[in-house]
């Protein structure tokens, strides 16, 4: 089994998500006593969110590759980056280091293409939602054709996520809130499926809330990185 070596913190909220999940499915996977051999890089999220919110995506930058190298210095074979948004910053963070990053879109994109998807709605960050990076490369690399909500979905997404999820707080308002967005993009926008395109937002809603696939990048890139740990 390799190590896999985690940038997380962003929010911990999610990263204990992370943890969990990857050491369940390593025992779901070889049984018994079995679990994950991980190393974990837990941020200070206040430090990244304001570097996020200022633009200073190179101040982030700097901070994600420094900590990068320390997990490779510290055993590392393979790394995640256990947030959607701060894959901005995958490219940089990868050129830093010799171990492979496991992408997170990547992994998605592979597990909407098998579920014979075309147009998800991506729920996320502002940053996720606004910006190429994330929507771009399902685009350009697997030909995926995602759908955003409109600029007062897309703070309301934005505000729940920070306000609320990445300090703990699930309301049903919220959920509702969400739900309704996600219908209205299938209804307007012909979404055909749900990506949950912010870690936290798998502490809101889920697949037993809709009749459409929803793909929870948090599980998915949980799947993904056991998979090369252990293959």
């Amino acid at each position: 089994m390799k190590t896999l070596g985690l940038l997380g913190g962003m929010s911990w909220e999610s990263t204990a998500i992370y943890y969990r999940l990857l050491n369940e499915i390593v025992r779901d996977r070889l049984g018994g006593l079995h679990s994950a051999k991980l190393l974990l890089w837990s941020f200070d999220f206040a430090e990244i969110a304001e570097r996020q919110h200022h633009g200073d995506w190179d101040g982030a930058g700097v901070l994600l590759v420094e900590a990068a190298r320390k997990l490779e210095a510290g055993g590392a074979e393979g790394l995640l980056l256990c947030t959607n948004t701060m894959h901005k910053l995958a490219d940089q963070v990868q050129a830093s280091v010799s171990i492979p990053l496991i992408h997170i879109a990547d992994a998605t994109a592979v597990a909407v293409k098998r579920a014979g998807m075309q147009r998800p709605a991506l729920l996320a960050t502002r940053f996720t939602m606004e910006q190429d990076f994330y929507k771009g490369r399902l685009a350009d690399r697997f030909g995926l054709d995602p759908v955003v909500p409109d600029a007062a979905g897309r703070d309301m997404v934005h505000r729940v996520i920070y306000e609320e999820l990445c300090q703990g707080i699930v309301t049903e308002t919220s959920k509702a809130a969400y739900i309704a967005e996600t219908e209205r993009l299938r209804r307007e926008e012909a979404a055909d499926s749900v990506i949950m395109g912010c870690t936290e937002i798998t502490m809101l809603i889920g697949q037993q809330d809709f009749d459409i696939p929803v793909f929870d990048t948090t599980r998915i890139h949980a799947e993904a990185a056991v998979e090369f740990a252990l293959g």
